[in-house]
């Protein structure tokens, strides 16, 4: 038995408060790192000491293992927790603790090594009797050997780093003429996310459903399953809705999953907590690759499971025994979990940074929220922009959606743009309620992605901006009393705010009536509301119906933000006298965020196609490629490759 009396958790945001609150309830204390970036987030406050590591960037920070070392040294440590992500799954940290006489709580460096080289991991597994989807496993990695590769696996063909995945440089070609930009963008981004460009070929199933099954063992030769999950809800080959039971399987299949699962495990005589990674279709299950760490998604496994992983993690870690045999696991009811992010779905989801003026998430019962943001944090471009995690458990699958997608109605993110309205569409979608799944699912369901129009919900929330505005000036007004916030010389002319809802102009008229009570006047239909402002953000309004609105609102320099029930709204006011150059560049092409030009494609002065890519831009440890609307001629590039830009910052322009 190794003692642990104190964690580092290696890691930062949710995974790490999610960790340290398991390890605190074990009567364990924690360690917390941070970035200069995280400097007051909430995992670090909640630890009960904590280190700075360095720098914003990964590199300058959580990829520093030397520095992670030290900061257990210096804070009298026993144990690391790797968490997901970052240093989870490099085996040469992991020695590094075990050499440094600390416990590592995962796998051992032996397991992580084989299986963390995808094409060594299929040969390993390929032996055991595992199916392996057809591909190319490595070798020579010159452009013309991979393009070669690929013709002779047949098109389409997907490209993955060898050395990672959470999806990070995958990329997938269909034709011939789109092989050596998918190899020379994978790796790219395999260098970038994993410090490794070499890259891997599959045969690309066009509809295939992404299943995984969660592995745990001992150092006594005990190795379980804790039964499937199935992650198909997919955008960027990167998972955003997580659930078990897989409603694709049948009892026979299930068991048939499990065990090619375990045989993988068995390959490396696996320890720990792990996943195991298959996809599936038309009733064939194909080896996809093995993650030796925690999954974001292990939340759904310990509900219907009753297990909390973590307390297996450190006690496996520690060398006991597991208390309970595969008999002794069971699936109680359906969890399902979404990935609540800060990103833009209509707009291919990219990902939206800025500060978070409120976060709330409604006290629900059967309702899991893991986050490490919360009301007057910020998601910065250093990191992924995942807000939360939201997993809902019930008895049955049914439930379980409706359940989750009321939360995320009555979740309030508000200060930038979230997934939260597309995900809450995506489990009421007929398709996906009936199980009817598969990792191109999202993208066939392109109607879900932007907001649908709704304008009794903008005019609600344009009326709650301006009466919520009108209440607080007044309230700042008290000092001087019986001043009139609004004064004009016509007392009998209403009050008038003028909102901006993307390009459309909103116009609320209002007279305050005393006692609470409005009269008001938007696009020519007057009426009354009452109105009740609680504590913070809260408002409520009641229509002349009796029907109450609950409201959260938040001001923010010009902009109004509202959470409705029925979805945020972004209000601007509207300028009473426009600045010169408030304008966007004619033909100009802006950074949509912070990023790095890795690519530029074009210069000044050349003839440009619709769809040609003009650049690729990189933020969040993701490419984004930006192409020609039309055809046109470029008129000035304003970047080189390397350079770091801003955002809003114009990067080409184009003339038609």
């Amino acid at each position: 038995m190794r003692p642990i009396e104190r964690v580092l958790v290696a890691n930062r945001g949710e995974i790490a408060l999610r960790i340290m609150r398991t390890v605190r309830r074990m009567g364990l204390s924690t360690v917390a790192v941070f970035s200069d970036a995280d400097a007051s987030t909430p995992h670090v406050r909640f630890a009960d000491a904590a280190v700075r590591l360095g720098g914003a960037a990964s590199k300058d920070s959580y990829l520093k293992a030397e520095a992670i070392l030290e900061a257990a040294r210096k804070t009298g440590a026993d144990a690391i927790h790797p968490g997901f992500g970052f240093l989870s799954e490099n085996p040469d940290f992991a020695q590094a603790v075990i050499d440094a006489g600390l416990v590592f709580i995962g796998p051992t460096p032996k397991a992580i090594r084989a299986m963390g080289l995808k094409r060594e991991a299929k040969a390993l597994v390929g032996q055991r009797g595992v199916p392996l989807v057809p591909g190319f496993d490595g070798g020579d990695q010159s452009t013309a050997q991979l393009k070669a590769k690929a013709l002779e696996v047949g098109l389409p063909v997907i490209f993955k780093p060898s050395a990672g995945g959470g999806g990070k440089g995958m990329k997938i070609a269909r034709t011939a003429g789109e092989l050596e930009a998918c190899i020379d963008s994978g790796r790219r981004e395999a260098q970038s996310a994993f410090g490794d460009p070499t890259l891997i070929i599959e045969k690309y199933l066009e509809r295939p459903r992404h299943l995984e099954v969660q592995l745990l063992g001992d150092h006594h030769g005990t190795l379980l399953h804790l039964f499937e999950r199935e992650c198909s809800l997919q955008r960027r080959h990167q998972k955003v809705v997580e659930e078990t039971p897989s409603p694709a399987l049948t009892p026979a299949l299930r068991e048939q999953l499990c065990q090619a699962a375990l045989e993988v495990g068995r390959a490396v005589s696996y320890t720990n907590a792990g996943t195991v990674e298959f996809i599936m279709q038309d009733g064939r299950f194909y080896f996809s690759e093995m993650n030796t760490r925690l999954q974001v998604e292990h939340r759904v496994t310990e509900q219907v499971t009753g297990l909390d992983l973590v307390e297996q993690q450190v006690r496996v870690a520690r060398g006991e025994k597991l208390a309970f045999g595969q008999d002794d696991v069971r699936q109680r009811g359906h969890a399902v979990q979404v990935r609540l992010y800060a990103e833009d779905p209509a707009n291919q989801f990219l990902p939206s940074i800025g500060p978070v003026h409120d976060f709330f998430t409604p006290p629900l019962g059967g309702l899991l929220v893991d986050s490490g943001i919360e009301s007057g944090g910020e998601v910065t471009p250093h990191y992924d922009p995942m807000v939360a995690k939201l997993v809902a458990h019930a008895d049955s699958r049914a439930q379980s959606f409706a359940a989750l997608a009321r939360a995320l109605d009555q979740t309030s993110v508000l200060g930038l743009v979230t997934n939260k309205g597309f995900l809450s569409r995506l489990l009421r979608d007929e398709d996906v309620v009936r199980g009817e799944l598969s990792t191109q699912t999202i993208a066939e369901k392109s109607g879900l992605l932007a907001e649908p129009v709704d304008a009794a919900r903008d005019m609600l929330a344009a009326v709650g901006a301006t009466l919520f505005a009108f209440i607080r000036r007044r309230e700042a007004d008290d000092f001087l009393p019986g001043l009139v916030t609004g004064y004009r010389n016509n007392r009998f002319r209403d009050q008038r705010h003028e909102w901006r809802l993307g390009d459309e102009a909103l116009t609320v008229e209002y007279r305050d009536l005393g006692g609470g009570l409005f009269d008001v006047s938007v696009g020519g239909q007057r009426s009354r509301w009452r109105v009740a402002p609680g504590a913070g953000p809260c408002l409520d309004l009641e229509g002349a119906d009796g029907v109450l609105h609950r409201l959260r609102v938040v001001l923010s320099a010009d902009t109004a933000f509202v959470h409705t029930p029925r979805g945020t709204v972004t209000l601007r006011e509207a300028p009473r006298f426009p600045a010169p150059g408030d304008e966007a560049v004619k033909g100009g092409f802006m950074a949509p965020m912070p990023g790095k030009v890795v690519k530029v494609f074009v210069k000044d002065g050349d003839p440009v196609t619709k769809g040609q890519a003009l650049l690729v831009l990189e933020a969040m440890k993701m490419e984004q490629t930006t192409v020609a609307p039309a055809d046109g001629v470029v008129k000035t590039v304003s970047v080189r490759e390397g350079d770091q830009v801003t955002a809003g910052q114009v990067l080409i322009v184009m003339e038609g």
